[in-house]
């Protein structure tokens, strides 16, 4: 198992390094299909199509949507972030009346709480994940910054794993993930810190045309770390609601797409609004 999971691990990293580094058309596809994958497993975990095999039309809906918001995303990020970002907007606005167009006019056949929870794994999935697109496209030395999403994710989960088995006493949350410590909590946390800083001072700093401050770079990489970790645990709780172990089996080892990138999903859309936030504020200086 372990040497399973080691080798889809490195083969996941290296079709990462590849897809980030090309961005543009390749990295929207990527994240198109992967956005998919994740809606049905969301839909899957949360039981959106009832005792039915084959997919509904809450299912058919949010895929449907899907790929209107990407095709939508893409062509207003190919003029301005701005644009962009009320493309996102009036698609997800859209979106929830399409799930209420199917909930009134197929009433009684499906509940509230599956119409609810299309809406929910909609923006949890695909929207979420978008926000990988809108931090390599949308800003400035974005194929620079995106890498701060996975150092805020997969770097701190390192660190507070080292931290934990080293020195965890006490758990964070024993009913999600009984093996995660406050010690590492507060070790990936500080971990993530310094890679921010690391990576800003002899990358970022040195090699791209942006300059980003020390302390601001700290300060993100802290804040992302800790909404990756909620992230974490959020899917986590998702999964013993619904009594399922993993989301998937398409990555031999880890599970599937929401098992992977459940911290990630959440830490895109922070470091991405750290960075906007400071570039209008830095144009309105």
């Amino acid at each position: 198992m372990f040497r399973t999971r080691l080798l889809s691990g490195i083969l996941l990293v290296a079709v990462a390094l590849v897809v980030l580094l090309r961005g543009g058309s390749l990295l929207a596809v990527v994240l198109f299909l992967v956005s998919m994958i994740a809606y049905m497993e969301l839909t899957d975990a949360c039981k959106v199509r009832g005792e039915e095999f084959e997919p509904g039309a809450l299912v058919k809906v949010g895929l449907v949507m899907t790929l209107v918001y990407y095709a939508a995303l893409g062509l207003a990020l190919a003029r301005d972030i701005q644009l962009a970002l009320c493309t996102m907007v009036l698609v997800i606005a859209a979106a929830f009346l399409a799930f209420l167009f199917v909930y009134v006019f197929a009433f009684p056949k499906y509940h509230a709480n599956q119409v609810m929870s299309a809406m929910f794994c909609f923006f949890y999935g695909p929207v979420m994940l978008s926000f990988l697109y809108l931090l390599r496209e949308g800003v400035t030395e974005g194929v620079y910054l995106v890498w701060f999403a996975f150092l805020a994710s997969w770097g701190s989960d390192t660190c507070a794993y080292c931290v934990g088995v080293l020195i965890g006493k006490h758990k964070m949350a024993p009913k999600l993930s009984p093996k995660k410590s406050i010690e590492g909590a507060v070790g990936g946390v500080a971990g993530a810190a310094l890679l921010f800083v690391l990576y800003t001072h002899f990358v970022i700093n040195s090699f791209s045309e942006m300059k980003m401050s020390l302390p601001f770079a700290a300060a993100l990489g802290a804040v992302g770390a800790l909404v990756s970790m909620v992230g974490d645990l959020a899917a986590s709780a998702v999964k013993r609601d619904h009594e399922i172990k993993d989301y998937g089996k398409l990555i031999p080892g880890h599970g599937g797409i929401m098992d992977r990138f459940d911290s990630v999903i959440v830490a895109a859309p922070i470091v991405f609004i750290g960075i906007f936030i400071t570039m209008v504020l830095s144009a309105g200086a």
